[in-house]
C-alpha cells in the first residue's frame, strides 16, 4: 500500500480567469502537506496530453480552474471519463451553478430569495424601456455564465445599459439584467457532504476606489476590506448560514462551495454560489477557514478527506 496520496492540482486553463486560477493552483500546491501527498501541478491548457497519459498515477485531482472549462462541468466530465476522482462538485452541479439563469431558477424553487432579473439573448434585441420599468435604476448587467465579475456593469442610464449589454455579450450569448441590491455584501463558505459545516461569515467592503466587488477588487491585495467574522446580527448570520447550506444542497454540490449574498434593509438575498472558490492569498475561503481555526493545510486535508469519501465503495 502506498504511503502517500497522489494529488494532481489542475490550474490555469482557458478562461478569462486563467491568471487567478494559476495563483489558486500555486497556493494550494504549496500548502499541501508533503508528508501525506505526492503533488503534481498540471495546466490543462498546456499539459492535457500529459495528464491523460498519467491518469493511472493520479489518486485525486484538485480542480482550481475558475470560470469556463473549469467550473462549468466540462473538466469534471473529462475526469469522469478518465476515471480520475476529483475534489468538489460534479458535472450537473457545476453546470447549474455557473449558469446564473438556471441557478436562480433552482434557488427560487428551493425557497431562497433572489433579485429580479430579465434574460437577454444575443441577436434577439431588447427593450431598454422594459428593463427600466421592470428593474429600475441602477441595474446590474452581466454575462449569464461567467465568474470573478467578468463582463459585469452597474448602469444608471440608457447609454450605460447599451454599453453594459454590449460588454457582457463579449463573454456569453446570454446576458442577465438584474435589479441592483444596495446593502452589505457577505459570503458564506460551506464544507462537507451529507453533514455541512458553515464557516464564519465574511463581510466584503471594497475601498472607495471601487464601485463594487469587481475583478480587480477581488484579487488586488488591499483593494477590499474583508471582515471575518462579519459584524451582522445573530439572526441574519443564522439565516445566511441556512441560505448557504440550502443553496449547496439545491445545486447538489459536494465537498465545498461559497455562496455570496446581499443584506438590503435587513433582508437577505442570495446572489450566486461558487463551486470552485478562489484559493489565492487574498481569497475568502482561506480567510473564513482561518477564522474557524484552520490553517490552509488543515482545510485542504478536510477537502481531500471529503472528496475521497465520495469515491469510497
Amino acid at each position: 500500500m502506498r504511503d502517500k496520496i497522489r494529488i494532481a492540482v489542475l490550474a490555469g486553463g482557458w478562461s478569462g480567469e486563467r491568471e487567478v486560477s494559476l495563483k489558486s493552483g500555486k497556493t494550494v500546491y504549496g500548502a499541501l502537506n508533503r508528508e501525506r501527498y505526492d503533488v503534481t501541478l498540471y495546466d490543462p491548457r498546456d499539459d492535457l496530453e500529459v495528464l491523460i497519459k498519467q491518469r493511472a498515477e493520479i489518486d485525486l485531482a484538485f480542480i482550481l480552474l475558475h470560470g469556463k472549462f473549469g467550473e462549468d462541468g466540462r473538466i469534471q466530465g473529462m475526469l469522469d471519463v478518465l476515471h480520475i476522482p476529483f475534489v468538489g462538485s460534479g458535472v450537473l452541479s457545476s453546470a447549474m451553478a455557473l449558469n446564473k439563469r438556471i441557478a436562480k431558477d433552482v434557488f427560487r424553487r428551493a425557497g431562497l430569495r433572489v433579485a429580479e432579473e430579465i434574460i437577454l439573448e444575443q441577436g434577439a434585441g431588447f427593450s431598454a424601456d422594459r428593463l427600466i420599468e421592470a428593474l429600475g435604476y441602477p441595474m446590474v448587467i452581466k454575462p449569464v455564465s461567467e465568474g470573478s465579475s467578468l463582463g459585469i456593469s452597474i448602469v444608471h442610464n440608457r447609454e450605460e445599459i447599451q454599453e453594459g449589454i454590449e460588454a457582457a455579450f463579449q463573454y456569453d450569448r446570454e446576458v442577465i439584467a438584474e435589479a441592483y441590491l444596495n446593502g452589505t455584501e457577505i459570503t458564506c463558505c460551506i464544507l462537507g457532504n451529507q453533514v455541512l459545516e458553515a464557516l464564519p461569515l465574511v463581510e466584503i467592503v471594497p475601498t472607495a476606489a471601487y464601485g463594487f466587488f469587481d475583478y480587480e477588487a477581488k484579487y488586488k491585495p488591499g483593494a477590499t476590506n474583508e471582515i471575518c467574522p462579519a459584524p451582522v446580527s445573530p439572526s441574519l448570520a443564522k439565516e445566511a448560514r441556512r441560505y448557504a447550506k440550502m443553496a449547496h444542497r439545491a445545486l447538489q454540490c459536494t465537498v465545498w462551495s461559497r455562496s455570496d449574498m446581499i443584506i438590503q434593509d435587513e433582508v437577505l438575498y442570495l446572489l450566486e454560489t461558487n463551486t470552485i472558490p478562489g484559493m489565492t492569498e487574498t481569497s475568502l475561503f482561506p480567510l473564513a477557514a482561518r477564522a474557524a481555526g484552520m490553517t490552509l493545510s488543515d482545510l485542504l486535508d478536510k477537502m481531500i478527506t471529503f472528496s475521497l469519501e465520495q469515491y469510497s465503495p
